[in-house]
């Protein structure tokens, strides 16, 4: 059984499952500003207050599954991207104080936690989509170490990831805002929704330009490879299902295009992952050569066996509960 390939699955499901779920909440709170409505703003924070704080633990599952299982391709990025991580932690400890006093503090002071909601969750998601865009490129090793300078996650192209993640963050919780908001609130994300998603579409087309110019191969491998039948399709099913989106947002029904946006999301995530494939470091370490010993591998694997269950069921239940529209008064209805 090959038990390395495996937990790169699972991590990749992790990292996944954090980006759909932390990334709507997180897309909330960049949102804010686009609205001075007090009760507004209100019900935006009720619409995710019974599961932000869950969606966070595929992070760490994610980040803790790193560490365990691939302990080279940890030891070997993390000095990489130290200052963007923890400029990520820093926005998501900040995001979640303000979280939680926002809705303690008094009516003159809640300005405060709101600006302070939305910065830290700004920070968060520009700082993962800098990370996102310093190691797709691949970073300079010699031997088994980071061979590279402090600040070699600094460029154009981490940038551009940076405010491409935010665009996405903040179109996937417009979308999630319109399926559980009803009225004005409603009418009001469906129109930043609609402006969000051709910006979405074109930091696509300009991450599809660049890449080859960052990424040794990356044109080779879909042009060349037994991939380029899968890249000429993939243009044609980001356009459906972006048109389909388009459509929800105008006259369908409220869920379509937040469906539709997770689908987006999927079709870039695994054309990453088969870009990257087999490499857990670009350019450097195969997912086996990264790999801790098959000994620890079936250890863990046992832990996971038990946890993973227990955390899908635990956020299926919560998403169950809290399904419907939000109210006013912070309840719930179908």
């Amino acid at each position: 059984m090959d038990y390395a390939l495996i937990w790169a699955c699972l991590i990749a499901v992790a990292i996944f499952a954090y980006v759909v779920l932390d990334g709507f909440d997180l897309g909330v709170g960049i949102l804010f500003p686009t609205t001075k409505s007090e009760s507004e703003r209100d019900l935006m924070m009720n619409s995710i207050a019974p599961v932000w704080d869950g969606n966070e633990t595929w992070l760490v599952l994610g980040g803790g599954g790193l560490f365990a299982v691939f302990p080279l391709a940890y030891a070997t990025l993390m000095p990489a991207v130290y200052a963007p991580i923890i400029a990520m932690l820093v926005g998501l400890v900040f995001r979640g104080v303000a979280f939680e006093f926002r809705f303690k503090a008094l009516p003159a002071h809640k300005w405060l936690w709101d600006i302070s909601f939305f910065v830290g969750s700004f920070i968060a998601a520009f700082s993962q989509g800098v990370i996102l865009g310093a190691l797709v490129p691949g970073v300079e090793i010699a031997g088994r170490q980071y061979a590279g300078g402090w600040f070699d996650w600094l460029t154009p192209f981490s940038l551009m990831s940076g405010a491409g993640l935010v665009c996405g963050y903040a179109l996937i919780g417009s979308t999630w805002l319109t399926m559980k908001l009803e009225g004005t609130p409603q009418l009001h994300f469906r129109v930043i929704s609609r402006a969000l998603l051709p910006s979405l579409l074109g930091f696509f087309l300009l991450v599809g330009l660049w890449m080859p110019r960052v990424s040794e191969g990356f044109l080779d491998l879909w042009l060349y490879s037994d991939l380029k039948y899968v890249g000429l399709f993939v243009p044609v099913l980001v356009l459906a299902v972006s048109l389909l989106a388009w459509h929800g947002l105008k006259r369908g029904p409220d869920y379509l295009p937040f469906v539709c946006v997770l689908i987006l999301f999927l079709i870039s995530y695994l054309g990453l992952a088969a870009s990257l494939y087999p490499y857990i470091v670009p350019g450097h370490f195969t997912i086996w050569e990264a790999a801790a010993p098959d000994n620890s591998l079936k250890f863990l694997l046992v832990g996971a066996v038990v946890l993973i269950p227990m955390i899908l069921a635990y956020t299926g239940y919560a998403y169950w509960v809290f399904r419907g529209k939000v109210e006013k008064d912070g309840g719930y209805h179908e």
